[in-house]
């Protein structure tokens, strides 16, 4: 883009350009030219230390503070990469922040020949950005200010100051505070061109689209341009220029296929019903149209919401690239069910059924011995001693028992991160995979120490039922009738008791049978304590291991589901832009601490 001349500047007497002012500040003028001096310097550099910018308020206020908390919150879970148009967005809106909140800046973009430079010179009334045949004409950004207070804007948008105008008196009231861009060609066969477009457009306010009947249908303007800013539709005008080459209704023929393109586009009407794009045909050549569109201009920049409304369609626009990252699939968490299946596979890992049958037997087994007949406890201690180390043969199993343990929590911990991830976006479900893996690192080694301590402290006298010493004393006595019968018997066959068969006889049949009797009645007795010790000691293990799997897989998933839930609402306050949007939590572990509570998430 080229500036025009300092003749032209001169000639024109209306028209005050840095450079030249700056120039003129060295000789020794009229007094008109020490006034163009003194409004230069003022515009470029006097306002440049002057905070002039506005705070954000109201809903973009929220949404700007949600979507600084959603990217801290996601550091650790995203790439960078990710979140770098988020966090242009933020850088973006505190530079603006910092400048004129009094200016609205409008760019005028176009492809080549589309009548941008001759659009931009009819809304300054004043030759400005150089015309002709040629092509590109213009070659960089040219700016008009129609105010002060300017200049940090300009410097933002990277504009020199030779290429900065302003009118001398002051210029047309009704586009006081309007800062209008005039733009190399979008189209242009030069990369630096397109480059310095895309560049501009990201950082005003608003943008005027001029278009020509031979044009307005160019995919690189749609595909490029008017599609991915379709959430802008509030602050972007579409002008049809050049109607006074189409003869008859051929205007109006082309400004309907111009809507219905737009209307493809997603331009046409806002996403929630909010206005789109202003359309308008007209022709700059010969000002057919011009003033309405000046005066639509002047509306715009009195209002002076452009920024802001620029910057909300910026967040939402960076929204709608966050959703597949944070918006689930469905309900996330775990259900009471999986925390219970989670344990319940932890449980027969460590062998908490099987330790609970050895402990019932094993209380059987003492309660056997304890009001058992002694000669069955004789017998039993024969039979042993005839097959010493019988039981070396199974030395091997308890490594092949461990073996499949291990691999059992390992399954259990997959099934139990699988069952939590499902739904979630996949960084967070990563997130909660890495954390059960973590968790899992030591669980085996953990539980076998839980089952040996479970197993030391149930090897132990148990506490036994309060008819226990009455059947020992029963089977005592019985034991001590066969004895003292046997022995009377003993005496009368040789001859040191006087005869007498019955009395002996009875007495030592009363105690071979009573002893069986009492045997079996403390075998019957003995179960549901028996039953009640295994039950109990399997519970212990029970929970023992899913205590330690809570602590250890459990909370570290409720952790990240937790993380998530923050960030899903402040993904929600960042779209939606009202605080607190977000009414669902995702559960994890089990009870009501950090693991605690099955809650769904919901989109």
């Amino acid at each position: 883009m080229t500036a025009i001349t300092d003749d032209e500047n001169e000639a024109g007497d209306r028209w005050d350009d840095g450079l030249i002012a700056r120039r003129a500040g060295g000789r020794d003028d009229s007094g008109l030219r020490d006034e163009e001096t003194r409004e230069g310097t003022e515009e470029e550099v006097g306002e440049e230390h002057v905070p002039i910018g506005g705070a954000y308020v109201g809903p973009l206020r929220v949404r700007l503070d949600a979507l600084r908390e959603l990217i801290g919150l996601s550091r650790t879970r995203l790439d960078g990469q990710t979140l770098a148009e988020a966090g242009r967005v933020l850088d973006e809106a505190a530079a603006r922040q910092r400048l004129s909140s009094r200016h609205t800046v409008v760019a005028i973009a176009g492809a080549t020949g589309s009548g941008k430079s001759t659009l931009f010179n009819a809304l300054a009334q004043v030759p400005i950005s150089e015309t002709g045949l040629r092509r590109p004409t213009t070659t960089g950004p040219i700016a008009c200010t129609w105010s002060e207070g300017a200049a940090g804007l300009l410097d933002r948008l990277a504009i020199p100051p030779r290429l900065r105008r302003r009118p001398l008196a002051g210029g047309a009231e009704e586009l006081s505070g309007l800062v209008l861009v005039d733009l190399p060609d979008h189209d242009s066969a030069l990369v630096r061109h397109r480059e310095q477009v895309d560049r501009v457009l990201a950082l005003v306010d608003a943008v005027i689209w001029v278009v020509d009947p031979e044009k307005y249908a160019d995919a690189a303007l749609h595909e490029r341009y008017l599609r991915p800013l379709a959430g802008h539709a509030e602050i972007t005008f579409v002008v049809l220029n050049q109607v006074d080459r189409l003869p008859g209704e051929a205007a109006d023929q082309v400004l309907d296929d111009l809507r219905r393109l737009l209307d493809e586009d997603g331009m046409a009407l806002g996403e929630h019903g909010e206005p789109g794009a202003t359309v308008l045909p007209l022709s700059a050549l010969t000002g057919e149209g011009v003033a309405e569109l000046r005066e639509m201009i002047g509306t715009f920049v009195q209002e002076r919401t452009a920024p802001a409304r620029r910057l909300s369609a910026d967040v939402e626009a960076a929204a709608a690239k966050l959703r597949a990252v944070y918006v689930a699939d469905g309900r996330t968490g775990l259900s009471e069910r999986s925390r219970e299946d989670f344990a319940a596979r932890l449980a027969e890992a460590i062998g908490a059924k099987a330790a609970g049958e050895t402990a019932e037997r094993e209380w059987r087994r003492n309660a056997g011995r304890a009001c058992g007949t002694p000669w069955l406890r004789l017998w039993r201690w024969y039979e042993g001693t005839r097959t010493p180390g019988s039981g070396t043969p199974e030395a091997a199993e308890p490594v092949e028992e461990e073996l499949t343990a291990r691999q059992r929590v390992e399954q259990a911990v997959r099934t139990v991160a699988d069952e939590a991830a499902a739904g979630l976006p996949a960084p967070w479900a990563q997130a909660v995979r890495e954390a059960a893996v973590r968790g899992a690192e030591g669980l085996p080694e953990a539980l076998d120490e839980l089952a040996t301590r479970e197993a030391a402290a149930t090897s132990g006298r148990p506490l036994r039922p309060k008819w226990w010493p009455a059947a020992v004393l029963a089977q005592a006595s019985m034991t001590l009738l066969q004895i003292y019968g046997g022995l009377w018997l003993v005496g009368q066959i040789i001859g040191v008791l006087e005869p007498g068969l019955l009395t002996p006889a009875m007495l030592m049949l009363a105690g071979i049978v009573g002893g069986p009797l009492v045997e079996w009645g403390s075998g019957a007795a003995v179960r549901g304590p028996a039953r009640r010790y295994g039950q109990d000691a399997e519970r212990r293990l029970r929970e023992a291991a899913a205590g330690c799997g809570r602590a250890r897989v459990l909370d570290p998933i409720a952790g990240e589901l937790m993380r998530y839930r923050e960030v899903r609402e402040q993904y929600s306050t960042v779209s939606s832009g009202k605080a607190g949007a977000a009414v669902a939590v995702p559960g994890g572990g089990s009870g009501g601490g950090p693991g605690g509570g099955s809650v769904w998430l919901q989109r």
